[in-house]
């Protein structure tokens, strides 16, 4: 347990920044899911839409360093990969 006022405060910094953090990683993934689920589809007028706007949530992540900026470059390249190889 937190011994001072500043380590007590730091606590609940902490933990409200990790439940702000968490829904945002949840965002992330759902994006990327509905991705994959157009993918799946087939669908890749819809997949393109979709993978633009998840493209811009991962940017958008990646800046606030809640994932590593090589994780959503790997993220990105994999998704445009698979949509690409649907045209083929």
């Amino acid at each position: 347990m937190a011994n001072t006022a500043q380590a007590r405060k730091r606590a609940r910094q902490a933990v409200a920044r990790n439940k702000h953090n968490a829904s945002i990683r949840s965002m992330l993934r759902t994006s990327i899911k509905r991705v994959r689920e157009a993918i799946d589809a087939g669908d890749q007028a819809a997949a393109n839409e979709v993978f633009s706007k998840t493209s811009s949530i991962i940017d958008r992540v990646a800046d606030k360093n809640i994932i590593h900026k090589n994780k959503a470059a790997r993220h990105k390249s994999r998704l445009a990969t698979a949509i690409k190889a649907m045209a083929a």
